[in-house]
């Protein structure tokens, strides 16, 4: 199969084992990130023309790696999430070749290129699923999970799915219910019949084969349930995360994150490993206790990343900060790195939750943290949600996400120079937030995001350093030390809108440089006399 040259025959220094230690890596959201072709949908060639906004090019943000939402074959139920041919590229995106394309200008700029694998579900037009509804003895009904109904009647259990509603539907022509997680468009894989782990892994592999550096592995606490289809209990939990089933009332205990997904994703490793370099990055929305599991404890053995959301869905206030960096440091197994985003295609904005006064703060926290920053495309120029009034009605996402989905804003104009046509969705106020507003303007929000990625990437304390953390510093300020070989570099940022004193008597004074701020401070200052401006942050070489 002819495809992009690996990244290490182009020039570009890699790290086999763990190259995304410390790395930045930018989601786009393929739909939304730029159009080339005109139609008002993001393509990848649009995408192949912004590169240059990313890395290998003067002025680029200096990213390490993309990252794509669902860019498959879909009747888009669940916009793209619901696939119905994982080895082929959407027409409205391009073509394999267009693919092809893509990576290999990624690679070239020393980019590394990740696509979303979607394992725990198809769509109701896949193929598979399309054989499997044709009769009770198709040869591929156990690579989906039917039941007939309940005692009374009705579905097999009381499993509620993630979109609301039962988990089961009815199949009226073959008289069962089949499950689904999310949407009744979206019906599950049977992971307990080993010919779905191998129809997957070959999935897997022809990307792999094509240069692709890796997956962002979708909801995968959902791709084992109980085979015995008992029903959940009340919902008890003292600290329920949004996206576990706590809004269904039910504790998800037989129906999500059961102990048989380690089998999964240890399979799914399996077949990464074959292909040395490659990253998984898995999605789940758990307390970071019971994600740190999905890491294999330090065995190695399941994903090499996971997605820690208790930092995005934390409240910007300073006991809630330091409680979210505080577990995340204290649980993740040894040997492994926490994963952060602020933002996503799932989630509100942070510029909207926390509010575009904090935009910088929250920038300098996110890329000064321990561990691998994701960055959502738009946030490195303060996009916020769109308001409902503005969006489409019915909306094209029907759990209500289109507000954090709208156009990539490069300039002032109308369209935001997303696209010569009419966008799919509206945009929102690119005359304020836009690239070439911010490019050449030093004091912008996107010149604190280059500044910030540079530091980190010249910076072996805060690319790969240790983690400590520094308690009492002052009443809304967060500090903790990054430490790696003989560079220590202290990290200050005042959460409050007042000023933030500091008392540094726990790194015994003296002076450091500052290597990066979110002001316009520079150059030495004096540790025992600093005073942080509302939601400042510092970082200082000591």
């Amino acid at each position: 199969m002819d495809g992009p040259r690996p990244l290490e025959s182009v020039g570009v220094t890699s790290k086999p084992d763990r190259w995304w230690d410390g790395a930045a890596i930018y989601q786009i959201y393929p739909r939304s990130f730029s159009d080339a072709d005109g139609d008002g949908i993001g393509d990848l060639a649009g995408i192949a023309s912004r590169l240059d906004h990313l890395a290998g090019a003067d002025g680029a943000l200096g990213v390490d790696a993309i990252w794509l939402s669902p860019i498959y074959p879909s009747p888009l139920h669940d916009f793209g999430y619901d696939i119905s041919d994982y080895t082929d590229v959407a027409a409205e995106y391009g073509t394999l070749a267009d693919l092809n394309e893509l990576i290999a200008a990624c690679h070239a700029r020393g980019l590394r290129f990740l696509m979303d694998l979607v394992p725990c579900h198809t769509s109701i037009e896949h193929p598979w699923f399309m054989e499997a509804r044709a009769g009770r003895d198709s040869p591929k009904r156990d690579w989906f999970i039917w039941a007939d109904a309940g005692p009374g009647g009705g579905p097999p259990s009381n499993w509620e799915a993630a979109f609301g509603g039962s988990s089961w539907e009815w199949d009226e022509a073959s008289g069962q219910y089949y499950l689904h997680s999310f949407y009744p468009e979206q019906p599950d894989l049977n992971w307990r019949n080993p010919a779905v782990a191998a129809a997957i892994g070959d999935v897997m592999r022809f990307w792999f084969a094509r240069g692709v550096d890796g997956f962002r592995v979708d909801a995968i606490f959902a791709a084992i349930k109980d085979d015995r289809f008992r029903d959940n209990p009340p919902d008890r939990r003292p600290h329920a995360i949004p996206g576990l089933g706590g809004d269904a009332g039910q504790d998800p205990l037989w129906s999500l994150n059961r102990p048989e997904v380690h089998d999964v994703i240890r399979h799914l490793r399996e077949v990464a490993e074959e292909f040395p370099g490659r990253v998984l990055v898995g999605e789940a929305y758990l307390p970071v206790e019971e994600l740190a599991g999905y890491l294999g404890h330090g065995a190695d053995d399941e994903f090499h990343l996971a997605f820690n959301f208790e930092l995005l869905l934390t409240p910007w206030e300073h006991q809630h900060l330091t409680l979210a960096i505080e577990r995340s440091e204290a649980l993740h197994p040894p040997d492994t790195i926490p994963t952060y985003a602020l933002s996503n295609h799932d989630q509100s904005r942070h510029a909207t939750r926390w509010g575009s006064e904090r935009a910088r703060a929250a920038a300098f926290l996110l890329i000064t943290l321990r561990g691998v920053a994701v960055l959502y495309a738009g946030e490195e120029i303060g996009m916020v949600d769109a308001d409902p009034a503005i969006l489409p009605d019915p909306p094209f996402d029907r759990a209500g996400r289109d507000g954090y989905r709208t156009p990539m804003q490069w300039d002032a104009t109308p369209s935001g120079g997303f696209t010569t046509g009419t966008a799919w969705l509206p945009l929102v106020d690119p005359a304020s937030r836009n690239v070439a507003g911010q490019a050449s303007d030093p004091a912008s929000l996107l010149s604190l995001y280059r500044r910030l990625l540079a530091v980190r990437r010249a910076s072996s304390a805060l690319r790969h350093g240790r983690h400590r953390s520094i308690f009492g510093v002052g009443p809304g300020v967060l500090a903790w030390l990054r430490e790696a070989d003989d560079e220590r570099v202290l990290v200050l940022l005042n959460t409050g809108d007042g000023d933030g004193p500091c008392d540094l008597a726990e790194v015994n004074g003296g002076a450091g440089e500052i290597v990066v701020a979110t002001t316009e401070r520079a150059g030495t200052v004096n540790l025992d006399r600093i005073k942080l401006r509302p939601h400042e942050g510092i970082a200082i070489r000591i």
